[in-house]
């Protein structure tokens, strides 16, 4: 019988069943679940990196709105933070990078 050890969606034991198969699930306990939830993001961060489907994105954002949860703060109360961060210094849709800094009393070298 093979162990997989997987962290998975809460309808995943009843959909395996749905299709005969047979498995056994534990509830993790608070340490266990949190260390999980950043295992979980890791994984699907990697599945993501590999494959580029918008489906592995939907995959982290419920792990993060688990995590945010785990932390006490709600979905909306997380987009507002979103939206205020980007209001106040932008977005990633100008495709910048950055490739040296210096003060500003000092030029550049050429």
């Amino acid at each position: 019988m093979p162990m997989h050890e997987k962290r998975v969606r809460d309808r995943i034991p009843e959909i395996i069943a749905t299709e005969g198969i047979r498995a056994e699930c534990r509830v993790l306990d608070d340490a266990e679940y949190i260390a999980g939830l950043e295992a979980k993001l890791d994984e699907e961060l990697a599945e993501y990196r590999l494959s580029g489907d918008r489906d592995e994105l939907a995959d982290i954002v419920e792990v993060i709105e688990a995590i945010l949860a785990r932390q006490g703060t709600n979905w909306e109360t997380f987009e507002a933070m979103r939206r205020a961060k980007r209001d106040a210094r932008g977005g990633f849709t100008r495709r910048l990078l950055l490739r040296w800094m210096t003060p500003s009393s000092v030029e550049p070298a050429d």
